[in-house]
């Protein structure tokens, strides 16, 4: 593995586990956006689907499954953290908003987080999945159809499992309903988006199958 390769895995790896973070805070916040209800995870969190091709891509399944369960960890241990900052006496000589309301905003991301690790896990596995296939089936020919197939069948799973885990329950039916589609749309329009990033990095297994051979 050169060293190109190695800094490329290491850049996109965090930008996917930074945007899994950045999605599971902002989802706390419901939106409205042209008329659909969205949460603001959904803004940031379709271009971890991309990101996970990517490191795919170039380091292999392998690797790829690993960062997954990462991720969903360290999600895990940021919840948990909130939680634990939430219930421990503040300072009462130290004044403000967020002192008084820290746990109010934050420690509700808890069922977000754990919504997001099933749906992320489930999801993103599955992904991995859809895309060896393509790439069996057609090696380096039509590497965008690696990026539309596998989200094709992965974005619907992990909205339908992420929005029923969240908020099933504690919004209104349309709502939950609302989100769940514009959720579809978002990473649907984020995925056509994103397909010319799969062209940007090399097929570090296939590159190594050419040398061998």
């Amino acid at each position: 593995m050169t060293d190109k390769t190695l800094q490329t895995i290491v850049i996109v790896s965090v930008l996917y586990v930074s945007a899994q973070i950045f999605a599971d805070i902002t989802s706390l916040r419901i939106l409205l956006l042209a008329g659909f209800s969205i949460d603001g995870g959904t803004l940031i969190y379709p271009f971890t689907f991309t990101l996970r091709d990517i490191v795919h891509k170039v380091a292999g399944a392998a690797l790829a499954r690993t960062l997954i369960i990462l991720a969903a960890g360290i999600n895990l241990v940021m919840a948990g953290l909130f939680y634990l900052v939430s219930i421990l006496p503040p300072d009462p000589f130290v004044e403000g908003l967020q002192q008084a309301h820290f746990g109010d905003v934050l420690a509700p991301v808890f069922r977000i987080v754990v919504a997001s690790i099933v749906a992320e896990v489930i999801s993103e596995l599955i992904d991995t999945e859809m895309y060896n296939l393509w790439v069996k089936r057609f090696q380096e020919r039509y590497q965008w159809g690696r990026v539309l197939i596998s989200n094709a069948v992965s974005v619907p799973i992990d909205s339908a499992l992420f929005v029923l885990i969240a908020f099933a329950g504690d919004l209104p039916t349309e709502i939950v309903f609302s989100i769940f589609v514009a959720n579809i749309v978002v990473k649907g329009f984020v995925t056509l988006l994103s397909i010319p990033g799969i062209y940007a990095v090399k097929d570090r297994h296939l590159e190594k199958a050419k040398n061998d051979s």
